[in-house]
């Protein structure tokens, strides 16, 4: 295994990380006196839960050749889990939960 496969494999690893991480927040979300008005909200960040997770799951399919060329173009979406995971933990801040 190279340095870069290293690098593709703690890659899954940190986002299927992230991945638990949303979704416990949005067990906490669940448990949380959301009113209705805000169910809308959380609907939309499990569908985009959703996204990443399938994201993982393309990303995991490919060729290890095709995801060493793609590591090395870019970091990868990891901004987009942050976001995720802020707008739960200010939706959940904001309901007391």
């Amino acid at each position: 295994m190279t340095g870069i496969d290293d690098v593709v494999e703690r890659r899954i690893l940190e986002y299927e990380s992230r991945l638990k991480h949303i979704d416990e927040l949005i067990g906490r979300a669940h448990k949380a006196p959301i009113p209705p008005e805000a169910h809308g909200e959380l609907a939309e960040l499990k569908g985009k839960r959703e996204t990443l997770a399938n994201e993982i799951d393309a990303w995991k399919r490919k060729a290890p050749e095709e995801r060493r060329k793609e590591e090395m173009a870019s970091a990868g979406p990891l901004v987009v889990w942050d976001i995720v995971a802020q707008q739960l933990e200010n939706l959940i801040e904001r309901f007391g939960g």
